[in-house]
């Protein structure tokens, strides 16, 4: 039965240091929302930002590339997060379990994958910093609804109110009010830096670079097969262990080698922006993909395995999601595959 007592349940997870956000000025120049009311999409709220993914503009001039790679650290989890997930001290299930919701949240409504991407960012971020009330499934439900509900704020046009984003058969029901003191309180946990990078912000960069640029249009194989790579990546533990330029140039030199004969060294040698993402990283996240895409090849279900997750997703891609024009795999494919690895070292 849903949990009616909302205030109950919002004030539990605040503590009286925190519970003071809930007087924060709603109309601060931090955030950028309008609230506005008009035929067909009442209620919803509009982004006054930008209204095009990052995948349509402009290639990064270097300059700004190499600014960008410097700052993403700032908007990564703390450095013993994937650590403590992998011995025990943070519960995996709760992680899994947000995971789950945002996803089938995030599909429910029909949102890009630029929010979905963000929401486990600013899930995982949070859990890194934030000690999570131990066996509250409404305190980490609550929690994936405020994730999902900032993030589709900051990327998306056309956003429902956070109390209609509550889809599926939730354990507990919040109101707007609860919603928004969880917001605020992981607003203020992750110091209001919500514009994160992503792979995705960086996936089109090293796309142009690696194949040429200005050749690769936003309808490309090559872009949605990185996006749906990238969305897969995001939901296992397994690529914590990277920053987000160095999954996406491993996600760029996959893809393009699936497409075209491309040898690692070959890349880093004609490339100068991977010098910038420490080479040795890039390979080994290179090969993680290959082997997560290897093993769903031959598996017929979703292993019970803690990043279940992430390899059920790989499943559920290469079933259904795969793009028409790619090749179908075989040993001369593999063997590619295994090149780029190899010929990197």
């Amino acid at each position: 039965m849903a949990d009616k007592n909302y205030d109950w349940v919002g004030s539990t997870l605040l503590c009286e240091e925190t519970n003071s956000l809930c007087f924060i000025d709603l109309d601060s120049p931090a955030t950028d929302e309008v609230t506005q009311e008009t035929d067909g999409y009442k209620g919803f709220i509009f982004d006054t930002g930008r209204l095009q993914p990052l995948i349509d503009l402009p290639s990064l001039c270097e300059e700004s590339f190499c600014l960008m790679v410097e700052k993403e650290i700032q908007y990564m989890p703390k450095q013993d997060y994937l650590k403590r997930l992998r011995c025990g001290d943070l519960d995996l299930t709760v992680r899994r379990d947000a995971v789950d919701w945002i996803w089938k949240a995030h599909r429910h409504y029909g949102f890009g994958d630029f929010s979905f991407c963000l929401s486990i960012n600013y899930l995982d971020r949070f859990l890194s910093m934030y000690e999570m009330p131990n066996n509250q499934t409404w305190a980490v439900q609550l929690l994936s609804l405020a994730c999902l509900s900032i993030a589709a704020k900051v990327e998306e046009i056309y956003v429902p109110s956070t109390v209609d984003l509550q889809v599926g058969e939730p354990k507990s029901m919040f109101d707007g009010k609860t919603i928004q003191r969880m917001e605020l309180l992981l607003l203020s946990t992750l110091e209001w830096r919500m514009q994160s990078y992503t792979p995705l912000t960086f996936i089109d960069h090293f796309l142009r670079k690696i194949n040429g640029d200005d050749k690769i249009p936003s309808s490309s194989p090559l872009i949605s097969r990185s996006m749906q790579i990238i969305s897969g990546t995001t939901k296992g533990i397994e690529f914590l262990e990277f920053r987000p330029s160095q999954i996406a140039a491993a996600v760029a030199m996959f893809v393009s080698a699936e497409t075209v004969v491309v040898a690692g060294e070959d890349i880093f040698r004609d490339v100068p922006c991977l010098s910038h993402v420490q080479k040795e990283k890039v390979m080994k996240c290179v090969e993680l993909i290959q082997d997560l895409d290897e093993r769903s090849e031959s598996s017929d279900s979703a292993p019970q395995s803690p990043n279940g997750v992430l390899e059920a997703a790989w499943l559920s891609f290469k079933a259904v999601g795969s793009c028409p024009s790619s090749p179908q795999t075989s040993p001369d494919t593999k063997r590619r595959r295994l090149d780029i690895c190899n010929g990197g070292k």
